[in-house]
């Protein structure tokens, strides 16, 4: 079976606004994500991938949960890291061109919004009540 490792980053900032992404010729969000590459811990992918869909430096703060699931017939392994943004955001520059928006979005929108991941919600809303 093939596998897929991926990082996901969980940003809140100061409003208790969440950073979200959607695709291009999407309605869904999620937060920013991506598989991680040859020599890279899920840390550093977890930072590159924030960096590329937001623009955004961020730092790992903790490790969160690991989800497993098969999606197609593929093993796929995603860590989820709460992280902290450094600074402000330089632009979305995604080397995959698939990120059309970055955006924060607060608990109400949350609740609203279309997810590309609705098993993520909970682990959001958990993290927005801390």
């Amino acid at each position: 079976m093939n596998r897929w490792t991926g990082s996901a980053g969980i940003c809140i900032n100061d409003q208790k606004e969440i950073l979200m992404v959607k695709s291009f010729e999407s309605e869904e969000w999620a937060v920013p994500s991506g598989g991680v590459e040859e020599g890279e811990s899920p840390e550093e992918c977890c930072v590159r991938e924030c960096k590329e869909e937001t623009g955004y430096d961020v730092k790992v703060i903790e490790q969160l949960q690991i989800k497993e699931t098969t999606i197609k017939g593929i093993q796929v392994t995603t860590y989820y890291f709460r992280v902290d943004k450094i600074g402000e955001s330089s632009g979305i520059n995604d080397p995959d061109e698939i990120i059309a928006e970055a955006d924060w979005k607060s608990l109400p929108e949350l609740k609203t919004i279309k997810h590309a991941y609705p098993e993520d919600l909970h682990l959001l809303l958990e993290q927005l009540e801390q």
